[in-house]
């Protein structure tokens, strides 16, 4: 399972590495690495259980949301 996250924000690395220590997913900043205050972070998860990996990635998109230090504009979910 995978997630993309567009943030308006200015603090990225201690998210990433609370998102990947607290949940076990990946996390890697895949677009506007150039663009001032605004990042795309991905998630993914594997699982043989589909169940299990949509609620692991949901909640780490919850914790997202919750603790950014700034805000949410996009978010896609995506189960490969």
């Amino acid at each position: 399972m995978a997630a993309r996250v567009a943030l308006g924000m200015v603090e990225l690395q201690g998210l990433k590495e609370r998102v990947r220590a607290r949940f076990e997913v990946s996390v890697a900043e895949v677009d506007h690495q150039d663009t001032w205050q605004r990042a795309t972070i991905a998630l993914a998860y594997v699982s043989s259980d589909a169940r299990h990996a949509n609620e692991v990635v949901s909640k780490a998109m919850d914790f997202i949301e919750e603790h950014v230090e700034g805000m949410v504009l996009d978010t896609t979910v995506e189960i490969l």
